[in-house]
């Protein structure tokens, strides 16, 4: 079984003159770490929406564990995702009026996984990240930026994804920060053996991985003709 199957995908934004994606084929074998790289504006964004179903395409194919994502509803989609996909945004997307448990209890109840193990699991992924335990009951918005980048880590893994999708989680990042998060979030993917497509435009990164793909390579579409991302 792959953990993403691509093929004859075509996706063009409401409005636009011309497609953002033209991906002929492309797959994530299971267990897989794979390094996205693009520029900006190149369609990576929209890549990755489409891989968590967030987009459906009505051109081609979509596959996340051998299930077509554009037959599903947008439910039914919401909740495979949930169950299935972690995912580590650009602003880390925190809610801040809620403690760190809080958030994590959350994307939990979203998968209608939220129990007992939960907490449990929380407080192993905080300790996994060097984070202290104490930091389940502070809010959100009262963490540093390292320790959001760490809460957000946790958060894609509460549910013990199959699959983790990252999208430029380290552009606002200094050097040694960016290593640091980097290098944490795959000690935590190694440790439960998921797939994971991490999204940079910073090809300083692409070592930490096992497979490097340049959007260019599988997209049809040149970066200059793009509007949209």
């Amino acid at each position: 079984m792959t953990a993403i199957s691509i093929s004859s995908l075509k996706y063009t934004w409401p409005g636009a003159a011309t497609p953002t994606l033209d991906v002929p084929e492309f797959e994530v074998a299971r267990g897989e770490s794979v390094f996205l790289r693009g520029a900006s504006g190149s369609g990576k964004s929209t890549l990755l929406n489409l891989m968590s179903g967030i987009l459906a395409t009505s051109t081609g194919s979509v596959k996340v564990l051998d299930v077509e994502l554009a037959e599903l509803s947008v439910r039914k989609r919401d909740r495979f995702r949930a169950e299935h996909i972690g995912i580590v945004f650009q602003q880390f997307n925190l809610i801040p009026f809620l403690t760190v448990g809080g958030n994590l209890r959350l994307a939990a109840r979203f998968a209608h996984q939220a129990n007992r193990e939960t907490d449990q699991q929380a407080r192993s992924l905080v300790e996994a990240l060097q984070l202290h335990p104490d930091l389940l009951e502070q809010r959100a918005d009262r963490l540093s930026v390292g320790q959001q980048q760490r809460v957000a880590i946790a958060r894609a893994f509460i549910n013990k994804p199959d699959l983790i999708l990252a999208d430029e989680p380290t552009s606002a990042l200094d050097a040694d920060a960016r290593d640091h998060f980097v290098k944490l979030l795959l000690s935590i993917r190694e440790s439960t053996g998921c797939a994971i497509v991490f999204a940079s435009h910073d090809d300083s990164l692409a070592d930490f991985f096992e497979r490097r793909v340049a959007l260019s390579d599988i997209n049809k579409i040149k970066a200059r003709e793009l509007i949209h991302v």
